[in-house]
Order: C-alpha cells, then structure tokens, then sequence
C-alpha cells in the first residue's frame, strides 16, 4: 500500500454554536489541511497521485474559506463550523474531484486550529 501527504493553510473566522465558552464568540485561525490518499498501484510515471492534482484539488475548496466567516457561507450557515465538521468537509468535497480520474482512495482529512489541536475525519 502506499500513501500520499499534502498539506495546506488557509485563515478563516468562525464562532462555534451551543459552545457555552470563549470559543462562542467570534475569531479566527490559521487553519491547516492535511489529507492522506493510498493506493496499491503506481502509474507509468511511478506515482500513485501527483502532488500538484492534490494541491489545486484542495485549493479549490480553500479559496471558498479562506478570510471569509465560516458560518456566513454553506454548509456552516447551518453546521456548525467545528473543526471536525470542516475536516468531513473537505474530505467530502476533495472525493468528488480526487478519486474520481484516479484508482485512489482519500484515506482521512486532518484539521489544525493550532500548532497543538486537530480533528480528523475518516470515511
């Protein structure tokens, strides 16, 4: 089996509904993604994916977060905008496009708020 890593930034604001915290009311992060694809076979070229396909899949879902308010935009309008419901939505909409043109599984989706705290989601 083997396995691919790419990961990316971006910043956003939220505030968590129903949080009954600090964390209730609005601020922001410098998010990271992390996503893990694996595969049992290479293509001719020696790779199970190309890095850069991974890159400008997740810079598509990126560019609709990044500086924006998270719960001003779908679906954390009505999810809340936790980072384990952003790390299932990117894992969500990065297996439309991803696993679609290659014999590739999307393994997890990982979420940092910070240097020390993540939330990850696996199918």
């Amino acid at each position: 089996m083997f396995e691919v890593t790419v990961e990316q930034t971006f910043a956003a604001g939220h505030a968590l509904r129903n949080y009954k915290g600090k964390c209730e009311n609005v601020h922001g992060h410098n998010f990271r993604v992390q996503v893990v694809i694996e595969g049992e076979k290479l293509d001719e070229a020696g790779l199970l994916v190309d890095f850069l396909d991974v890159k400008s899949a997740m810079r598509t879902i990126i560019d609709r977060l990044d500086h924006v308010f998270l719960n001003d935009i779908s679906p954390f309008d009505v999810k809340n905008p936790s980072a384990e419901n952003i790390a299932e939505y990117f894992y969500v909409e990065l297996s439309k496009s991803l696993t679609a043109s290659v014999p590739v599984r999307l393994r997890e989706v990982k979420i940092w708020e910070t240097d020390i705290q993540s939330a990850t989601f696996r199918a």
